[in-house]
């Protein structure tokens, strides 16, 4: 078996590894877009919680987590 032939076929089998990676992590990605848009929409349509506000939570979060764990 030629060398080139062994090369080639190394080269197509990671190309598809590769390929498989990439549309999972794209799949991953695109799910977990669809999942924080339909809960920021369902704070705004039915709690009346803007974006703003969910994201100025967000940054105080480490905040809260620490005055809650060392009880102050």
């Amino acid at each position: 078996m030629p060398i080139e032939l062994i090369i080639l076929i190394a080269a197509l089998i990671v190309s598809w590894l590769v390929f498989t990676v990439l549309i999972k992590l794209v799949k991953t990605t695109i799910s977990t877009a669809v999942a924080i848009a339909v809960i920021i929409l369902v704070l705004q349509l039915f709690f009346g919680i803007g974006s703003n506000q969910l994201w100025q939570q967000i940054l105080q979060l480490p905040q809260t987590l620490w005055h809650l764990v060392t009880g102050k």
